[in-house]
């Protein structure tokens, strides 16, 4: 039973993902719009730093994957007598 909180927090980490893909878009997205409208470079700001987030959101998410990945192959399998169908 002392695997029951370890495997819930693997899901609650992993629930977080969504989240931390869609804010490092939009601060990217508002980070980009500002500096726009402070240099006058529209629209090669936005892009730039969209992409910015987009890849340090999908970053992050590789690396969640990652741990998640890694972690969960140092557990046993679950033996509740299930014939596997």
């Amino acid at each position: 039973m002392a695997k029951a909180p370890q495997r819930f927090n693997k899901y609650l980490r992993l629930s977080t993902v969504g989240l931390e893909l869609g804010l490092a878009v939009l601060i990217g997205l508002f980070v980009g719009n500002y500096l726009d409208g402070y240099l006058g470079t529209e629209p090669w700001m936005l892009l730039l730093f969209l992409g910015f987030g987009a890849a340090a959101g999908f970053r992050r998410l590789y690396q969640l994957l990652k741990d998640v990945s890694r972690n969960s192959n140092d557990e046993p399998p679950a033996e509740n007598g299930a014939s596997g169908r």
